[in-house]
């Protein structure tokens, strides 16, 4: 027989994770530090896992990060069902987390935020991340939705995909003309290139795929962490780069980039994923996300 999972239990363990100490949580609970152990405690021992690492802050274990997401989700079930009884009260919007990578936030997804209809009375919390990594934060219970780059579902998730979005190697024409004389196979593992941090490996493989697995970018790397200023480092001929489309296509006409392998576009397809609820909130957003990104990015 399954154990019951009380709700002030799955509460606690969610406001320690939120508040990143056992006495934080007490304080937003307006209980004592003590019931908060004994309530994480009885948790455990009702669940027979670990679910926190006493650490500072304070970590959901694997199994942590499976009740967290449930609190996460009772919890929006039960801000939706007392709006729908007209008992909430407060009159505060519903918010909605999503997790996004950076060159959807700076090309297509920010008119998402606006088309949502305003009787909907959604606030948003965006939570930037890259789109091979944006499903983590879905399983750690962290978003609501998030924009991922992984056909595959997290645990009680639905996916659905939205398009491709098409990335363009360029270069300044300077930069073009000094450094890329020759094939791109050749020249490219050599002259510096511009990622966007320590993790993006998009370059690496770009040239790996025009190398045969001979080479990776060049070491001579410009780390730049926004969409934007990645763009205009390479506009600035810092190095070249993998431009999102969208981006690419203004300056490729203003003549402040060339393409340097015009054949060789990428293409990164992008998915939708979201909590498996029965929420008008998410249902809203995920209708109008859907429709925003089959305008913006590639069948």
């Amino acid at each position: 027989m399954m154990p019951d999972l009380p709700l002030d239990q799955l509460r606690t363990l969610l406001a320690v994770v939120d508040e990143g100490t056992f006495d934080a949580a007490a304080a937003a609970l307006h209980v004592t530090p003590s019931a908060i152990s004994q309530r994480v405690k009885a948790l455990e021992q009702r669940t027979g896992r670990v679910v926190l690492l006493r650490t500072k802050p304070v970590r959901p274990t694997e199994s942590g990060e499976v009740l967290v997401r449930l609190a996460r989700q009772v919890a929006r079930l039960e801000r939706d069902a007392y709006a729908e009884l007209g008992l909430s009260g407060t009159g505060e919007p519903t918010r909605v987390s999503v997790a996004v990578n950076a060159d959807s936030l700076a090309t297509w997804f920010l008119p998402v935020l606006s088309r949502v209809p305003p009787e909907a009375r959604l606030y948003f919390e965006l939570r930037r991340e890259d789109e091979d990594h944006t499903a983590a934060l879905l399983r750690e219970g962290a978003v609501m939705a998030a924009v991922t780059s992984s056909p595959d579902p997290v645990p009680g998730c639905s996916v659905r995909a939205l398009g491709r979005m098409r990335y363009l190697p360029v270069a300044a024409p300077g930069f073009a003309a000094r450094r890329l004389a020759g094939p791109p196979a050749e020249t490219l593992p050599e002259v510096p290139v511009v990622v966007f941090d320590r993790r993006d490996d998009f370059q690496d493989g770009f040239v790996r795929r025009l190398t045969r697995g001979r080479s990776g970018a060049s070491a001579l790397r410009h780390y730049v962490p926004t969409s934007e200023g990645f763009v205009e480092a390479v506009a600035a001929g810092l190095g070249w780069g993998l431009v999102p489309e969208a981006q690419a296509d203004p300056l490729l006409r203003a003549g402040r980039l060339v393409g340097i392998a015009p054949d060789r576009a990428v293409d990164v397809p992008l998915y939708w994923q979201q909590w498996k609820l029965d929420s008008p909130a998410l249902a809203r957003v995920a209708e109008t996300v859907t429709a925003t990104a089959a305008a913006a990015l590639r069948p």
